[in-house]
C-alpha cells in the first residue's frame, strides 16, 4: 500500500485496530475511519459502542471519522454510500479486518467493486492466534464489551484482552479470536493512538442472549 490513501472500516475493536496498524506498516496513508451504527446513530453495530467512544478513538488516532446509521435491511445501501463518498474524495482503498470468514470477504469485495473501491484485507488467512499475539505484543490495550452467552460465560465481560485470557478461553474450547461472534472488544490504547482513550465501565445489560458492557468516557 506504499503511499496509497485508504479508509479503514472501524468497529472500535481489536481486528479493525490491527488491520489499520498493518495498513500503516505497509506504507498506507490513512484518510478516514468509518463505522456503521444502528439506525439512530447512537451505538455502533455489533460492538454497541456509544458515539462518544468511537469519536474519542478517532480523535486519538488523528483521522476524520465517517459514520453511517442503518438497520440490517438497509446496511448494504449505506455501506455503498459511504464507500462511494470516499472514492469520490480520491480515496481508492478500503481496509477491512476480516480474517477467515469467506462469505464476509466475498460480500465486502463485491460491494466495494460496485463503487470502484479496492478492498484490502491485511489479516486475511493468517493464523488467528498469531494475529492475537501480535496485537497484544504490539502494545494494544483492549477489553471485552459484548459476550454472546450462548457461546461463552457472561463473566468474561469487562476482562482485558491478554495472552492469559486467550489461554483461558482456549482451555474452555472457546475461540480466543471471537471470530464467530463469541465476543467483541473495545480498543483504548496502542501504537496507532496518540494517547489512551479514557473509558469507564458504567454497568452492564442483557439483551437477546448477549451481555453488553455500558462503556463511557471518564
Amino acid at each position: 500500500m506504499n503511499k496509497e490513501s485508504f479508509v479503514a472500516s472501524w468497529s472500535g475493536g481489536k481486528d479493525s485496530a490491527l488491520a489499520y496498524y498493518r495498513a500503516l506498516q505497509s506504507g498506507g496513508v490513512p484518510e478516514r475511519i468509518w463505522t456503521m451504527f444502528e439506525e439512530d446513530e447512537e451505538r455502533s453495530k455489533s460492538h454497541a459502542l456509544p458515539l462518544e467512544i468511537i469519536q474519542a478513538q478517532a480523535g486519538s488516532i488523528g483521522v476524520p471519522l465517517m459514520i453511517r446509521g442503518a438497520d440490517w435491511n438497509g446496511y448494504e445501501e449505506r455501506f455503498l454510500d459511504a464507500m462511494k463518498e470516499c472514492v469520490d474524495a480520491g480515496i481508492p482503498n478500503g481496509v477491512f479486518g476480516d480474517i477467515d470468514l469467506e462469505d464476509h470477504l466475498t460480500w465486502v469485495q463485491t460491494a466495494c467493486a460496485k463503487v470502484g473501491m479496492k478492498a484490502i484485507h491485511p489479516l486475511w488467512l493468517e493464523p488467528r492466534r498469531k494475529l492475537l499475539e501480535e496485537f497484544v505484543n504490539a502494545g494494544f490495550e483492549a477489553y471485552i464489551v459484548v459476550v454472546n452467552t450462548k457461546m461463552m460465560p457472561a463473566d468474561f465481560i469487562g476482562r482485558e484482552f491478554t495472552i492469559e485470557l486467550m489461554d483461558e478461553l482456549e482451555s474452555l474450547g472457546i475461540d480466543s479470536c471471537g471470530e464467530s461472534g463469541e465476543f467483541h472488544t473495545v480498543v483504548v490504547d496502542g501504537p496507532i493512538f496518540k494517547k489512551r482513550v479514557p473509558i469507564e465501565f458504567k454497568g452492564r445489560h442483557k439483551r437477546d442472549g448477549y451481555v453488553f458492557l455500558d462503556v463511557g468516557l471518564e
